[in-house]
């Protein structure tokens, strides 16, 4: 929907607070991203796509990142 509002506003007010909440959104996972990338970013090796996943998809591709990398090399 936030996509979708960037392609075709949507009229009226609406459009805005999707603004709004896509520049959220973009902060929360960059910051997410940096956060990661710098607790763990020595540790382990991770893909392009890996770190553009996570400002994409956020938590998901974390969980993922974690699952392929951490789990199981204790």
């Amino acid at each position: 929907m936030l996509i979708a509002n960037i392609v075709h506003p949507f009229p009226g007010v609406a459009a805005m607070a999707l603004y709004i909440m896509t520049a959220f959104l973009f902060c929360m996972h960059s910051l997410q991203m940096l956060i990661f990338i710098g607790a763990f970013g020595d540790k382990i090796t991770m893909s392009r796509w890996e770190k553009w996943s996570i400002l994409i998809f956020g938590i998901f591709a974390l969980l993922d990142i974690r699952r392929k990398h951490m789990i199981g090399k204790e």
